[in-house]
């Protein structure tokens, strides 16, 4: 989010920019720093550019995709082959309150590759320290709003952290200041004008969006266990470290990004026009009928395994099964694995964090059941009740989840 909208600033300001991503575009470059080309043809092609962006972070480990792959080595590499190539400026994005010496992950990466690139002599660096980033298009954003709209939504320690975020355009600004005309390295905490309790932020967002803020308080403790489940079913956001970041504070002082602006960052009273409600609602009407079909898919395949092996009267199942010429040991043995194979896809519809595969293998299975059912028992497709009909809505629901499931990782599902 925050490279995209600085590299369109660059171009706005005049700027002929390079993109270099993992997936190589028109005209771009290919870099992953979980996989890193070598040394001297990395060198090549950085030669001739006069400013290295890097904007690349992780909020959580996934893969090859660590910590120290992308916050540490990864940059290290990339800055030692820019000073090399004569590269005389880099602006590099880390976080606020990033410490080498603190004893979470992410901010002891950010903060190791944000001492490693300020001793560096050779050129002009530009830590840029953002806070909470508001944005439309930012899955914080879009996770804030989902929260703040809920008909009761549950806030850690009451929402009484303070936090202090800054819209997009005012950092990217401040960045493109920053990076042209920086005399010196130097570290830029870019924060919003003021501080301001979590539950404000997120009441904010709720009148925006013509919702009236509800919220309960709930105490740290009580939430810490639920992390690992809630990080599973919101991609990463909500876990332990998020909020023992959010219980440590999220603050700066916005002098040095007025300094650059030229007058403070706008305050978060403002950051929700009419433009961005309407940027708001439609992912958020995605987001809960994406969330209504999981739920919903995930109670189908639940309930036909309770059903299987509990609900119906085992004698007719396997008189269904008979039919279809599968008898005694065989009998049982594909109703308990099909009872099961629905339980998995039912738990997994919830839990898993990448679901295309698994939408995949349901639509393979809804496929077999129905050839099958309509070989040995063709009159279910004329029965009262459409037993087989209503496998094609199903398919289909399966089919939009499965568009709208992205393949690139956590993130708004």
């Amino acid at each position: 989010m925050i490279g995209g909208a600085f590299a369109r600033r660059l171009v706005q300001a005049g700027h002929e920019v390079v993109l270099a991503g993992r997936r190589e575009g028109a005209g771009g470059l290919r870099l992953d720093f979980a996989a890193m080309p070598p040394h001297r043809g990395l060198v090549e092609q950085l030669r001739g550019f006069d400013l290295v962006v890097n904007a690349a972070g992780i909020f959580q480990p996934q893969g090859k995709q660590d910590f120290d792959a992308v916050h540490v080595n990864g940059v290290r590499a990339l800055a030692e082959a820019a000073v090399e190539a004569g590269v005389p400026r880099l602006v590099h994005v880390s976080a606020l309150g990033a410490d080498a010496a603190s004893d979470l992950g992410y901010f002891a990466s950010k903060g190791a590759a944000e001492d490693y690139l300020l001793a560096l002599p050779a050129m002009t660096v530009v830590v840029v320290r953002p806070s909470l980033v508001f944005s439309p298009d930012g899955g914080s954003t879009r996770f804030f709003a989902r929260l703040a709209t809920a008909p009761l939504a549950p806030l850690p320690g009451g929402g009484r952290q303070l936090v202090q975020p800054i819209h997009l355009d005012d950092l990217v600004e401040g960045m493109l200041r920053a990076a042209t005309s920086a005399p010196a390295s130097m570290r830029l905490d870019a924060v919003g004008p003021r501080a301001l309790p979590l539950r404000e932020y997120l009441a904010g967002f709720a009148r925006a969006l013509g919702r009236t803020p509800r919220f309960v308080g709930v105490p740290m403790r009580l939430l810490m266990p639920l992390m690992p489940l809630a990080e599973r079913l919101g991609g990463g956001l909500a876990s332990r470290d998020s909020l023992r970041m959010l219980a440590a504070g999220n603050t700066g002082d916005a002098a040095a990004i007025t300094g650059l602006l030229g007058r403070p960052p706008r305050d978060p009273r403002q950051f929700i026009d009419t433009a961005a409600a309407g940027a708001l609602r439609g992912p958020l009407r995605v987001q809960r009928a994406v969330g209504w079909m999981r739920a919903g898919l995930a109670a189908l395949w639940l309930g036909t395994a309770w059903v299987s092996l509990w609900g119906y009267p085992r004698e007719g199942s396997l008189a269904l099964l008979a039919r279809l010429d599968l008898h005694g040991a065989w009998a049982t043995l594909a109703l308990w694995s099909g009872a099961l194979l629905d339980a998995v896809f039912g738990v997994a519809t919830l839990l898993l964090p990448r679901r295309r595969r698994l939408y995949q293998a349901q639509l393979l299975l809804i496929t077999a059941y129905s050839v099958l059912i309509s070989i040995g028992l063709p009159e279910f497709w004329l029965h009262p009740f459409a037993p087989l009909l209503k496998n094609v809505p199903i398919m289909a629901m399966i089919v939009a989840l499965l568009l709208l499931d992205r393949t690139d990782g956590p993130g708004d599902r």
